[in-house]
């Protein structure tokens, strides 16, 4: 049935997407618009880090089974993977933008043929598989399209969220349910047996808007419970209670589970999700507004207790002036041990400590190998868990890679924990 898939973007979720899809015997050609990504998975090697997909993306390189390229081609089947981040207006509640699902969509309308299913996993705004469709058909007038034709439609159109976790992708792309919300139930039904392919989970079947907002509410749970606990560590600072002990008791609760707060929430899901809600409806959205907003501002108070920081030390070493004072910030990614730098709350607090620090800022992040321009101000350099440890005045221990839990706490009072694996 599906001779030949196309996945449109080659990021953290396209590029394993189609490598499982090439594993299981079908040939897949990626798109992206990146040339440099492009020419590195055809030299059977990739341009992110998830444990295991190397060896998969070169296996199925080196078969013919995968090839990736910057113009469309034709398929049997695509897959829309591309990011869908906020347009930056400054509103009070960030709009989503769409920009890049239409770009993907006018891309591969020149060569939809008719049979054809065209899958949006891209994270989506409910009503956003609808709008792929209307630009889908704005291209293609010789051809039919759900929104008009209904059952009878020429292309299937559903959308298909991804549900995996960075680090497990490969094994949760094939283990996980899957929610598949076609526009039409034939469209679902030729998107089932697409998935079906690999998916051992369950193909759960509902509508487009539905999938659409499963994906949004799962992250806004998600967001919800962190900011409890976010909002717990502000209340025990104040209080002078340590919050880490304080939700190991309460968890012996049988029916309570609080989650473990640290400096914000990053990551392109569960930090952005959210407002996709309240921007469909803001005033029915209050408390996952309110979530939202506390994890939001939970960055500027770990900045504020690093400027307590170097307050105390400098009122502690009268002799020293803030240029003396060394701080070391410990993880850039969002979560830990992924390279995945996206809305990253780490990468946000170091940037600020960078801008208001009149001193030397080392940096520690065992997963990627330089601070590009794109990442970070010059003043951001990669440094070694040792010379830190060695040099720094002040420790900023932002992601829990497991780097850093094996390592002792730093032997001094300047310490900065946000995620409580010190002590």
């Amino acid at each position: 049935m599906f001779k030949r898939i196309s996945t449109i973007g080659l990021g953290y979720i396209g590029l394993p997407t189609a490598a499982v899809f090439a594993k299981h015997g079908i040939e897949v050609i990626g798109v992206d618009v990146k040339q440099e990504a492009v020419d590195t998975i055809n030299r059977g090697e990739i341009h992110i880090v998830e444990p295991g997909l190397a060896g998969v993306v070169k296996n199925a390189v080196e078969n013919g089974l995968l090839r990736a390229t910057v113009t469309p081609e034709p398929a049997d089947a695509f897959l829309i993977a591309v990011p869908t981040p906020f347009k930056k207006t400054g509103a009070e509640v960030p709009e989503p933008d769409l920009t890049y699902i239409e770009s993907a969509s006018r891309a591969i309308a020149p060569v939809l043929k008719k049979g054809d299913l065209v899958v949006l996993e891209s994270t989506s705004p409910v009503g956003a598989t609808e709008r792929m469709a209307d630009w889908l058909a704005e291209e293609r007038p010789d051809l039919s399209f759900p929104q008009a034709k209904g059952e009878e439609s020429d292309i299937r159109i559903a959308h298909c969220p991804e549900r995996v976790l960075p680090g497990h992708v490969l094994e949760e792309l094939i283990s996980n349910d899957r929610v598949v919300g076609g526009m039409t139930s034939k469209c679902s039904e030729l998107a089932v047996a697409l998935y079906k392919t690999f998916v051992k989970g369950e193909c759960v079947v509902t509508n487009a808007r539905t999938a659409e907002m499963a994906k949004l509410t799962e992250n806004s749970f998600r967001d919800v419970n962190i900011a409890f606990a976010n909002e717990l560590s502000i209340i025990c600072d104040k209080l002078d209670i340590d919050v880490w002990e304080l939700i190991a008791l309460s968890n012996r609760h049988p029916r309570v589970n609080i989650l473990q707060p640290g400096p914000g929430v990053g990551g392109h899901c569960i930090a952005v999700d959210p407002w996709f809600i309240v921007a469909s409806a803001p005033d029915e959205s209050k408390l996952i507004r309110a979530a939202r907003e506390v994890n939001d501002q939970k960055p500027e108070w770990v900045v504020n207790k690093v400027k307590l920081a170097v307050a105390d030390y400098l009122q502690a070493n009268p002799d020293k002036t803030a240029k003396d004072v060394t701080v070391a910030c410990y993880g850039l990614a969002f979560k830990p041990d992924i390279d995945d730098l996206r809305e990253s709350p780490a990468l946000n607090i170091t940037k600020s400590i960078a801008e208001f620090h009149k001193g030397k800022l080392l940096v520690i992040e065992p997963n990627i190998d330089a601070i590009t321009s794109t990442i970070g101000s010059e003043k951001l350099k990669l440094t070694s868990l040792q010379e830190s440890f060695e040099s720094a005045d002040i420790h900023v221990l932002l992601v829990d890679h497991k780097e850093f839990k094996n390592q002792e706490r730093p032997k001094t009072k300047y310490v900065v924990d946000t995620r409580g694996i010190w002590g």
